[in-house]
């Protein structure tokens, strides 16, 4: 696939960190943003594709009366720009079984734990107080069951006796902005599929724990 002709979609709802990562190497990668979505008018990570002159929209969903509703919204906003792939970077909404379906095989997210160990939230706390060794990342499709789509790619930190849980969430935030640039581009490039509810990448069938970039 040629430089910039995988058009992506970023979900956030907050800071956007994330985002940056992928707006920074989109420059020099295979793959374009066509919009960032929020469903906060607040969040950071607006203001960060604006000053690169990216387009943004905010779906609140607060202005909805429930959940299927919000999503259907959210999915027309998505399908207006026309992407190839739908990229959550920090979005703190879950979402419906009719969303993901619609989407599927073309969604992805990062979660900063080992999966299956620690979905949901509170995650580094979570490793310290199990007295982990090891934490890290994990960047999957998703499905309907929360943060348990298959496993593209991990990466992985040492947990110190001194860690508390915001310097190991700096640590995995490190790891974050690298790795997920990464899998995108895999995307971007034709090599990362959804088949039979498992994640291939060039023809292969990855293992559970995906590609172990430092195992």
């Amino acid at each position: 696939m040629e430089s910039t002709h995988c058009r992506i979609v970023v979900l956030i709802s907050g800071n956007g960190s994330n985002l940056q990562a992928l707006i920074d190497a989109s420059i020099h990668s295979n793959f374009k943003i066509a919009v960032v979505i929020s469903n906060k008018a607040d969040a950071f990570g607006l203001q960060r594709a604006q000053r690169d002159n990216i387009p943004t929209e905010v779906v609140e969903h607060k202005d909805y009366s429930d959940r299927n509703e919000f999503d259907r919204a959210l999915m027309d906003t998505i399908e207006s720009y026309s992407p190839d792939l739908v990229v959550l970077a920090g979005f703190m909404r879950i979402l419906g079984a009719e969303f993901v379906s619609y989407f599927r095989g073309r969604i992805l997210n990062i979660h900063p734990s080992l999966l299956p160990k620690f979905p949901g939230i509170n995650t580094h706390q979570r490793a310290l107080d199990a007295k982990e060794k090891e934490h890290g990342v994990s960047v999957h499709f998703v499905t309907e069951e929360l943060d348990g789509g298959p496993v593209i790619a991990q990466d992985r930190v040492q947990v110190s006796s001194d860690d508390s849980a915001s310097s190991l969430a700096e640590k995995v935030l490190e790891k974050e902005h690298l790795l997920y640039p990464k899998v995108v581009s895999w995307y971007a490039a034709g090599r990362l599929k959804l088949e039979n509810n498992q994640a291939t990448l060039d023809g292969s069938a990855l293992p559970e724990g995906g590609v172990q970039v430092h195992p």
